[in-house]
């Protein structure tokens, strides 16, 4: 998981989608309660339509690679670009290159929390492979926003320290648990951060530390800064703790029992509701919902909260299932649900049209 950009919090009507393209350059995301993605269109590229563009050292492919790959739901259609980047300096040439041209873009890591149309995105998917790892001294580690999260929990704790414990059981990036400040067992991302490296929408590098940043619940400074381009790197600072490994092996147990880890997902689709006392999963689960389907997609019969691909979803199929998750918790208890996940709508200009 790794989503490096604004949140759009537009609420347009889907009528007013024109079948005309963007003209815009920004990062692109739709946050929900939209529910019905344009459906008398065909995919934005054929698949059997592959081109490359080659600059400054970068290959662009046009129209062939598929967003189901790169999301761990596995939906999603073509995209218009796609390139992948393994350093800070070929971020910025991709972000230069979409800037030039007026070409709307995303930076992805493990894509664990991204649902794609089916339609795909007519814009540039930017793949984050920034994975290198520093130990700047003992406990403090600096990671590029492409390293594997997971993995960074991992060897943290197998090398004696805590803080990241809970990091073991997160499918996605550094740069994605930052922008999103992912969380779990009681741990959570903004813990543990120094301080984080960005490139900005004008293509300067920033570091910013600490005490330039605000964290909540599933929310980051990240989420609301116009100028926002990428994360390139995060700075961990963890404390030295002889119980780390073992209470991870604990986690990562208790994850595999409660959670459908054998199944397409993308995690906890909605966020816990504040100071109500009560998860997002119970009050799913209370609903009588597990396991209730629309088509490919099914609510878990093991955690309420994983909205699974039985192998055959679309996007709108998840779509639908979200809205209809979250009309009977509201209907039941009188709870809104707040979706952790984020949509992307096809044409990026009408999903952000009112900023």
């Amino acid at each position: 998981m790794e989503i490096n950009f604004p949140f759009s919090t537009s609420r347009q009507n889907p009528s007013l989608m024109l079948p005309t393209p963007p003209t815009f350059t920004k990062m692109a995301s739709m946050a929900f309660p939209v529910v019905q993605s344009p459906r008398n269109s065909t995919p934005i590229f054929s698949s059997n339509k592959e081109q490359t563009q080659n600059w400054n050292a970068l290959k662009f492919v046009r129209g062939k690679k598929l967003l189901k790959d790169l999301s761990t739901w596995g939906i999603g259609g073509p995209c218009n670009y796609f390139v992948q980047v393994f350093h800070q300096t070929h971020l910025l040439s991709a972000i230069r290159y979409c800037r030039e041209f007026s070409i709307p873009y995303v930076v992805i890591g493990k894509g664990s929390n991204c649902l794609f149309d089916d339609l795909g995105f007519d814009g540039c998917v930017l793949l984050n492979q920034i994975d290198f790892l520093e130990r700047m001294e003992p406990g403090v580690y600096r990671a590029g926003s492409g390293f594997r999260f997971n993995h960074l929990g991992s060897l943290s704790c197998n090398e004696g320290f805590t803080g990241l414990e809970f990091a073991a059981g997160i499918p996605g990036t550094v740069g994605g648990a930052t922008y999103m400040n992912a969380g779990a067992n009681g741990q959570e991302t903004a813990n543990v951060i120094e301080s984080v490296d960005i490139v900005t929408t004008e293509g300067n590098f920033r570091t910013l530390n600490r005490i330039d940043l605000t964290f909540g619940y599933r929310s980051s400074s990240f989420q609301d800064m116009d100028n926002l381009a990428a994360i390139v790197a995060a700075t961990f600072r963890l404390e030295r703790s002889g119980s780390a490994k073992k209470r991870q092996q604990e986690l990562l147990k208790r994850r595999r029992a409660t959670q459908p880890v054998n199944e397409r997902s993308a995690g906890s689709v909605f966020r816990n509701p504040v100071n109500l006392g009560v998860s997002a999963a119970e009050l799913i689960d209370k609903a009588g919902l597990k396991g209730c389907s629309i088509g490919g997609a099914m609510v878990s019969n093991i955690h309420a909260n994983f909205l699974v691909n039985n192998g055959a979803s679309t996007s709108q199929d998840m779509l639908n299932l979200i809205a209809l998750v979250k009309d009977k918790v509201d209907s039941k208890f009188g709870v809104q649900l707040e979706e952790e996940v984020l949509y992307f709508h096809p044409y990026w200009n009408y999903a952000n049209w009112e900023r």
